[in-house]
């Protein structure tokens, strides 16, 4: 195998790793439905990157800390009633320690549904998993 071919093939985890990551984001989404943002919050390793990009098509990045990830949350958890989200999650391995996550989602709030897709990144602490960085499509005028 060539060393494209190992880095295209993915990490080797160890067995139980992608469940422990599928767990956390039951956690996570536990959380948004319960509208506990100081938990969500906890579960990042700030500062944050966020990634999405601008009207004009162009990607754009930019450091989130919690203050700011709590006031985002706010506009789009906090106050939104009742929702609900159904998830299908792909976390590849880059390492043990690192995996990002593409979700492809359908969230409803109000009786009105939008499907999406959004990546994470995890990384692996010595206080469990942690998300780094968010990346999500259009989402600039949030950043």
């Amino acid at each position: 195998m060539t060393e494209m071919d190992a880095a295209a093939a993915g990490a080797t985890v160890a067995q139980g790793d992608a469940e422990e990551v599928l767990a956390w984001f039951t956690r996570y989404d536990g959380l948004v439905a319960a509208g506990d943002l100081d938990a969500m919050a906890d579960m990042a390793s700030f500062p944050i990157n966020e990634v999405t990009d601008d009207a004009g098509g162009f990607g754009i990045t930019g450091p989130c800390d919690r203050a700011k990830f709590l006031e985002q949350m706010r506009e789009a958890v906090g106050g939104a009633g009742e929702v609900s989200m159904e998830s299908t999650r792909h976390p590849v391995f880059l390492s043990r320690a690192l995996c990002f996550v593409v979700t492809d989602a359908v969230i409803t709030a109000h009786g009105h549904s939008q499907q999406m897709r959004y990546g994470d990144l995890l990384v692996h602490t010595a206080d469990g998993r942690r998300f780094q960085t968010m990346v999500a499509g259009g989402w600039h005028e949030q950043m």
